[in-house]
């Protein structure tokens, strides 16, 4: 029989989705919290094959059978439902990120296998941005991501710096950031006007606030919004004009990468920085439970494939 009180802590977590019906129900209360649906036809007369933990449409159409892990980031996958909600737990509850060697060995799945599992949660974990633009006091920053191509060998340099513009080939990330509220971050290639004033303008409301350093980049802003810059060469705060609050998100971003996941390709930074946003995003006011609440919420509609991953090319060199 199912537990009616659902998990709130790592521990009560593992023990709970033990039970392949908790991690069912759980699942379904939150995909289709007005009952189940056909994620083929969108039909809801469905009925439950008890013995198979299935559904089966009663529409005439091509895969009529469907269970919870259909349409989802789950979906195809043999892992069991309470090795996939264990590891949803632990990288929306790990402050630094949780490395898929430690997925390896607390899962008892393979690296590679914990590697695929981490990814395709955080893609559940991407933001959708459906909450408008940010307003209010808005801070905008760039930061560089990447070790120092003077210190990789030949091979790994060629493989790790192309198209890379940072110094020294280093990936470059840029932000904006709410006061109080959420960051949205991406993967840029270059530092130019055009790339840092077009996220500004697609995520920040005209007339907000805007604090930046001295960047030139960021010139010719001040005709759509209050634009305050912050020269780090004379201070590094003045007053209310500082950009503190994403040296905070790049310092959390860096400790993940460097610390946890020590060499990521920069294929795949951006999947990385998606899963610290989110993190940084849902910190206030939320505790992991919520976290995890949120994530379960959302994993429908997404999919990742091993070769939509990989990028169809050898996959020997993913090992983080």
């Amino acid at each position: 029989m199912a537990s009616v009180t659902e998990p709130t802590t790592l521990q009560e977590a593992i023990l709970y989705f033990a039970d392949l019906d908790n991690c069912q129900d759980y699942m379904v209360a939150r995909r289709w919290p007005n009952g189940v649906s056909c994620p083929t036809c969108g039909a809801t007369d469905v009925r439950y094959l008890a013995n198979q933990r299935r559904w089966e449409c009663k529409a005439k159409h091509a895969k009529k059978q469907f269970s919870a892990k259909v349409g989802t980031i789950f979906e195809d996958s043999p892992i069991p439902l309470d090795k996939w909600l264990s590891a949803v737990w632990l990288i929306t509850s790990a402050k630094n990120g949780i490395s898929s060697w430690e997925i390896h060995r607390a899962l008892g799945v393979t690296q590679k296998t914990a590697w695929f599992m981490l990814h395709r949660v955080r893609l559940g974990m991407q933001d959708n941005v459906t909450g408008g633009k940010l307003s209010g006091k808005v801070e905008v920053d760039e930061s560089f991501i990447g070790g120092k191509a003077r210190n990789m060998h030949g091979e790994v340099k060629a493989r790790k710096i192309q198209g890379r513009r940072g110094p020294e080939g280093k990936a470059i990330v840029a932000a904006v950031l709410e006061r109080g509220g959420k960051v949205r971050a991406k993967v840029i290639d270059r530092r130019k006007k055009k790339d840092l004033q077009a996220l500004v303008r697609e995520n920040v409301e005209p007339g907000s606030e805007l604090y930046s350093d001295a960047l030139k980049s960021y010139e010719g802003l001040a005709g759509e919004y209050q634009h305050q810059v912050i020269d780090h060469a004379i201070a590094y705060v003045d007053g209310q004009v500082h950009t503190n609050g994403m040296e905070n998100f790049w310092s959390l971003l860096k400790r993940g990468i460097n610390g946890t996941y020590v060499s990521v390709e920069p294929y795949h930074l951006f999947r990385y920085v998606d899963e610290q946003a989110f993190r940084f995003n849902n910190r206030i006011d939320m505790n992991d439970a919520d976290r995890f609440d949120m994530v379960m919420r959302q994993l429908a509609g997404k999919r990742l494939t091993w070769k939509e991953l990989i990028g169809k090319t050898d996959a020997t060199t993913q090992a983080n």
